[in-house]
C-alpha cells in the first residue's frame, strides 16, 4: 500500500520555519521568497488539517501541533540526507557546512579562509553564524567551531585554540586613572564591560589573577565579542580582552592592556562533527588546514 505522504516540499518549508521561528529567515535560508514560504506552511496545514504555526504582527510562533510535528519532521529530513549521502557510486560532494559563532568567523576564520580556497579551489563552502548549537545531522550542517571543553556525546572534537584572558581599555581611558595607584581601587572606580554569552570572563580573570571579587558599581552588558571591544575602544570602560580576538586592536594600538596578568582560559574552540562526516576527504582536508593555521596562535600548542 504507498505511505499516504504528505508534499515533500512543504515539509522542508515547515522545517526551516519551524526552526527559525520566522518566515523571512527560513526564505534566506532556502533562498525562496517568505510568500513561498507561508504559501507552503499553508499548503501542509491544509493537507494536515491543523494549524502549525500562530501568526502575530510582529512574531511567529509554533502551535501545540507544530511543536510535537517539529522534531519528527527534522529527524526525517535528516535520515532522508543521510541516505542520499551514502548512496552507493555517487559522486563525492565537494562542498561544507559550518556552523560558526560572528566574531570567530569574522575575525578569524574570514581573514585566513583565502589560503584554502587557493589549496582546494574546488571545496566550496558555506558559513552560519546563528548563535543556536546546531543538532547534528539534522541541521544540514557538516561541521561547527564551537567553544567549550570539548565534550560532546556522540561527536568527535579537535581542539583548535584556547584563548587568553586580559584587561584591555583604550589609552585614553587608562590615562583618566593614572592617579589611583591601587589596582582593585582602580578596578572598582572603573565601568567593566561584560559579555552576556561569556558571564564568567570577569570571574575567571578575577580568581586566576589572585585579586579575588571586584565589586565594580558600574557596568555595561553587551552580547558579543566585537561589541565588547568596540566598547573598550571607545573609551566605555574596561574589558576582558579575548586573544586573539583582540589583537588586531591591540596592534594597532586602540586599545592597551589594563593590567597583568594574562589568564588562559579553561575552554577553547573545538571543531565538531559527526564522525563518518570527519572521514570525508574535503573535511580531513579542512581540519587539517585550520589546525595549520590555528596551533600556532594556541597558548597551550600540543602537537596533534
Amino acid at each position: 500500500m504507498a505511505l499516504r505522504l504528505p508534499p515533500l516540499s512543504t515539509l522542508r518549508l515547515f522545517e526551516a520555519a519551524g526552526r527559525l521561528q520566522s518566515f523571512k529567515l527560513a526564505s534566506v535560508e532556502l533562498a525562496v521568497t517568505p510568500s513561498a514560504i507561508s504559501k507552503g506552511v499553508q499548503s501542509l496545514e491544509e493537507w494536515l488539517g491543523v494549524p502549525l504555526f500562530v501568526r502575530g504582527t510582529k512574531r511567529l510562533t509554533l502551535t501545540e501541533a507544530g511543536e510535537a510535528y517539529l522534531p519528527s519532521i527534522r529527524q526525517a529530513l535528516g535520515i532522508l540526507a543521510a541516505a542520499s549521502e551514502r548512496v552507493p557510486g555517487r559522486p563525492a560532494r565537494r562542498s561544507l557546512a559550518l556552523s560558526v559563532a560572528p566574531a570567530f568567523g569574522s575575525r578569524l576564520l574570514l581573514p585566513r579562509l583565502a589560503g584554502f580556497r587557493r589549496l582546494h579551489t574546488d571545496i566550496s563552502i558555506a558559513i552560519d553564524t546563528n548563535h543556536r548549537q546546531v543538532d547534528f545531522p539534522n541541521d544540514g550542517v557538516d561541521l561547527a567551531i564551537r567553544m567549550g571543553t570539548g565534550n560532546w556525546p556522540n561527536l568527535e572534537a579537535t581542539r583548535l585554540l584556547s584563548e587568553e584572558l586580559v584587561p584591555v581599555c583604550s589609552p585614553d581611558f587608562l590615562k583618566s586613572l593614572g592617579k589611583i595607584a591601587d589596582l582593585g581601587a582602580r578596578l572598582r572606580a572603573a565601568p567593566l564591560i561584560h559579555l552576556t554569552s561569556t558571564s564568567d570572563d570577569w570571574a575567571a580573570w578575577l580568581r586566576d589573577s589572585g585579586l579575588g571579587i571586584v565589586d565594580a558599581k558600574r557596568s555595561l552588558m553587551v552580547d558579543t565579542i566585537d561589541m565588547a571591544i568596540d566598547a573598550a575602544c571607545r573609551g566605555l570602560g574596561i574589558a576582558i580582552g579575548r586573544l586573539p580576538f583582540a589583537r588586531p586592536e591591540l596592534d594597532a594600538g586602540k586599545l592597551v592592556t589594563f593590567c597583568d596578568p594574562v589568564v588562559v582560559a579553561k575552554t577553547g574552540y573545538w571543531l565538531v562533527g559527526l564522525p563518518d562526516t570527519m572521514k570525508r576527504p574535503e573535511v580531513v582536508a579542512f581540519r587539517r588546514w585550520l589546525l595549520s593555521e590555528f596551533r600556532p596562535l594556541d597558548p597551550q600548542r600540543t602537537s596533534d
